[in-house]
């Protein structure tokens, strides 16, 4: 067994993160704020959450809701070193936050302004 080895970008609230998921099963970030022990927002929790599965350690299962993977059950036994995994970078991480909607249609108006 290895231990426990955290990356280089991960903090606390991201052990806590996959933590509770593992003693409570699949979560969203707006659930995981109101719990205790949780003092930042939904809006941080779920940026975490973007990074832990741009790292491989959580996996979403449906809209908001996360669950851990193989290898992030492996990083809570202390069998896995994540500092050996992808780091992520924002622009890696929420590279789709201001992508167009796959179903966009544009509407083809003109507007024409008048001086």
């Amino acid at each position: 067994m290895i231990g426990k080895k955290s990356a280089s970008w991960m903090n606390q609230i991201d052990e806590r993160i996959m933590e509770w998921i593992r003693e409570n099963g699949f979560a969203s970030p707006s659930i995981l704020s109101r719990e205790r022990g949780f003092d930042v927002s939904s809006g941080y929790i779920r940026d975490r959450c973007r990074w832990l599965q741009y790292a491989g350690l959580l996996a979403p299962v449906s809209g908001d809701l996360y669950d851990l993977t193989s290898e992030g059950i492996l990083y809570l036994k202390g069998e896995l070193d994540a500092s050996h995994y992808p780091r992520p970078t924002p622009s890696k991480v929420f590279e789709d936050r201001y992508a167009t909607p796959p179903d966009w249609v544009e509407a083809g108006v003109k507007f024409t302004i008048r001086l």
